[in-house]
């Protein structure tokens, strides 16, 4: 479960955005560059403060401006995947893996490795070092690293705009398995409407800082069909 209302003034700026969703699954935040989707998913994981409105990830809240609720970054149990891997040069595979799961205690871990490790399939990847992965690879150890923190939920910004048609392709596989195998839900920046098609259980669609529709994936494109084309033509 997502309810998000977020409300946040940057410069001439100004974020009002109100979503939900009961899908376990992926919810996708799609809309043009600078319509606020980035700020949004950085409001959930604690890393900018909306002056007012409420977080409530299954069932726990993170941030309640009427109830004085703010959870700091750390204890949210939030894992974040960016544009790029992000990982530590100087660690081998492996240890970028476990390098957060160590932050948490045992017995609130719910993510093996084994388990992701074989979901990944980066069995092969364990004893190399970043500067010897691919993209693609980058980008699944870096959703591995995050699984194994065994987050509430995983924010994933735009994780395969740096990749070329063969990378994505190669990722996106892996994405749809997380779905069908971890109970985890994703919230998912995009303006790629293929990326919604094959992957998203529910779509959000931003707009000046507010979310104009959402719903599945048929239906907020049936309903917003223009916005869509436009977008698809770029």
């Amino acid at each position: 479960m997502i309810d998000i209302h977020v409300v946040k003034k940057q410069g001439d700026f100004r974020i009002n955005a109100m979503f939900s969703s009961e899908e376990t699954g992926i919810t996708a935040l799609y809309g043009d560059s600078g319509a606020g989707k980035t700020s949004i998913i950085n409001m959930v994981a604690g890393l900018l403060r909306p002056d007012k409105g409420h977080i409530t990830i299954a069932g726990n809240c993170l941030f309640d401006s009427d109830k004085g609720i703010n959870v700091s970054p750390e204890k949210r149990r939030i894992g974040y995947i960016f544009q790029e891997g992000r990982l530590f040069p100087h660690l081998n595979v492996l240890s970028n893996l476990t390098y957060g799961m160590r932050l948490i205690p045992p017995l609130q871990r719910y993510v093996k490795i084994d388990q992701v490790v074989n979901l990944l399939g980066i069995e092969s990847l364990l004893d190399r070092r970043p500067a010897k992965l691919s993209g693609g690879e980058k980008q699944r150890v870096a959703i591995g690293r995050a699984l194994l923190t065994s987050p509430t939920i995983l924010l994933m910004d735009e994780p395969l705009a740096s990749l070329d048609a063969a990378r994505k392709a190669e990722v996106l596989p892996f994405i749809t398995a997380l779905t069908k195998n971890l109970s985890v839900p994703i919230l998912y920046v995009t303006h790629d409407l293929d990326e919604i098609m094959t992957l998203a259980n529910n779509v959000v669609l931003i707009k000046s800082g507010r979310a104009i529709a959402s719903g599945s994936p048929e239906e907020v494109i049936q309903a917003n069909n223009s916005k869509f084309i436009i977008k698809r033509a770029m």
